[in-house]
């Protein structure tokens, strides 16, 4: 049973249902089965229609129709780059290598700072800490998606992007530490597996894994966990501190999706 108090954005839920399977399926999605995989996870059909209107404004979603004729939605261009770049992060099935960092440095003349608003919100969204104003910095291993985004929001001639290593004047510990608020990042970490973290230990105890259920709570931790790899950029582990949520939120993920995509794909028909 899906507690309404809990439900996750409709919106949302389809841009993941289209991260999961949707993208893989061999023409645009129907109309109709959007509105089928959808309910699965507590979602009526005038909220699903809502909100892949949001979504075809935004220029994520584009109206096809099926090679039966049906009314359907693909992937725009720019939805499939956005996914294939979170790819790494989402799926990545050990801990990134530690490969120094990317340094954005932007100027942006008075007259455009709704531009500068912009981009420190992308920059944010991506990950990256606040090194000093106008200077922010990441894990070296995000500066190709950071140049796919920039470009693609007509940003990158405000920036430069450089790749380097920290050689103090403090411990790097004690700067990524100022860098980004490591507290908040380790409770959406701790949120996450409050969630999700029981899910996996029922799954551990059946014996089967039946389409449908396996849909529903993989569509749901999905959800949940693609987000937070940009939340928490991934950083070293010997840069953040001991026990570090994150360690065992990425085991969780992991582990219900080994179990419960491809059985949830039978579902979904991809």
């Amino acid at each position: 049973m899906i507690n309404v108090s809990d439900q996750p954005a409709p919106r949302s839920l389809i841009v993941t249902l289209y991260c999961a399977y949707g993208r893989f399926a061999p023409g645009p999605v129907p109309v109709a089965e959007l509105i089928r995989l959808l309910a699965a996870v507590g979602v009526d059909a005038p909220s699903v229609r809502s909100s892949v209107s949001r979504l075809k404004r935004r220029g994520l979603l584009l109206p096809a129709r099926t090679a039966q004729g049906a009314a359907g939605y693909e992937l725009s261009g720019e939805a499939r780059q956005l996914l294939d770049d979170g790819d790494s992060r989402i799926y990545a099935a050990a801990p990134p290598a530690d490969e120094g960092w990317v340094l954005a440095v932007f100027s942006v003349p008075e007259s455009e700072r709704q531009k500068r608003h912009v981009l420190r919100s992308r920059l944010a969204g991506l990950g990256f800490g606040t090194a000093a104003p106008g200077v922010w910095i990441a894990p070296a291993r995000l500066h190709e998606e950071t140049r796919h985004t920039l470009r693609r929001l007509r940003l990158d001639a405000y920036v430069d992007l450089f790749r380097g290593e920290h050689l103090g004047f403090a411990p790097t510990q004690e700067a990524v530490a100022r860098w980004w608020d490591l507290a908040d990042i380790a409770k959406e970490h701790e949120g996450f597996l409050d969630r999700h973290a029981r899910v996996l230990r029922a799954w551990q105890e059946r014996p089967d894994t039946p389409s449908e259920d396996a849909y529903r709570d993989y569509l749901l931790a999905l959800d949940s966990w693609r987000h937070l790899p940009y939340v928490d950029p991934g950083l070293p582990a010997r840069l953040l501190p001991p026990d570090w949520p994150g360690t065992r939120s990425a085991a969780v993920f992991q582990g219900l999706h080994e179990r419960l995509r491809d059985a949830g794909a039978q579902f979904a028909g991809m």
